[in-house]
């Protein structure tokens, strides 16, 4: 197929590790048997020197990369769209400053694309692994639009750090809005009522960094206040019905709020990812 060219999105902020980001950027970069034709940066809010030293480093080693230094941290999602807001291609794919691509995952995202052009995102499978380098589980996503959106009415069925979509596309629907902890599973939800078509692909596409932080991340009443408007504009938009709504209401009240980060994890662990 004709080469087409793509762009890809990322950001880092004060958080992040400098050695993790630098490899998560190598990994798109200098390993894919398909290169992007632009990465876009976007250092969101000062950030400590070391990383700061990595952004120099890799700008010097990479000619397609474009670095924006905000002036303080505004959000995933402010600094998403920046990304994509300053892209020049339509095709973008979202990378995340600590996980690790899969050496052919853009050529195969981009063969995908140029063979289903009524697809609007494709994401893939992830790999999740420690600190250490050590596998402990796979997330598998549906694969098909109308599993994928079935999927969607009570979980989010993208793994985010691993999509390609159609600028034009995602813009036609507001792009990414800031929704605490959410604004990715917002985004699906608002291109599925739009009618866009979603897909995933089989394979494994990107490694991705986990702790057991990440679990305690996904509990407490903000994070499930969040989740709690996430249904009411699902069941406000005819997406899912009062009954749907309450199951996953609940169930998020269960494991968000009642239950302990301890048995929080075990129970993603257990229920929600494949054994490796």
């Amino acid at each position: 197929m004709s080469k087409i060219s793509f762009s890809v999105c990322m950001s880092v902020y004060e958080r992040d590790r400098a050695e993790y980001f630098a490899i998560a950027v190598e990994s798109i970069y200098h390993r894919q048997t398909l290169k992007p034709d632009e990465i876009v940066l976007v250092v969101d809010g000062p950030v400590p020197e070391d990383i700061m030293s990595e952004v120099s480093r890799l700008e010097h080693e990479i000619p397609v990369l474009k670095v924006i230094c905000k002036k303080k941290n505004e959000g995933h999602a402010v600094a998403r769209q920046t990304a994509i807001d300053a892209a020049t291609h339509e095709i973008i794919a979202i990378m995340d400053s600590d996980d690790i691509s899969k050496e052919n995952r853009f050529e195969l995202q981009m063969n995908y694309l140029q063979r289903h052009p009524d697809v609007a995102v494709v994401g893939g499978q992830i790999m999740e692994f420690t600190g250490e380098g050590k596998i402990v589980g796979r997330r598998n996503v549906p694969v098909d639009d109308n599993d994928i959106k079935r999927y969607m009415k009570s979980r989010c069925p993208m793994n985010h750090m691993t999509v390609m979509f159609r600028k034009s596309m995602i813009n036609n629907i507001g792009g990414y809005i800031d929704w605490y902890c959410e604004e990715d599973y917002y985004l699906w939800i608002r291109m599925a009522l739009a009618g866009y078509t979603f897909a995933n692909m089989e394979e494994v596409l990107v490694d991705v960094r986990v702790d057991d932080n990440l679990y305690g991340r996904r509990g407490g009443w903000r994070y499930f206040r969040s989740e709690l408007r996430i249904q009411r504009f699902m069941r406000d938009n005819g997406m899912i019905n009062i009954m749907r709504m309450w199951v996953n209401v609940m169930v998020r009240f269960v494991t968000q709020v009642l239950m302990p980060k301890k048995f929080r994890a075990l129970m993603f662990k257990s229920l929600f990812r494949q054994k490796p």
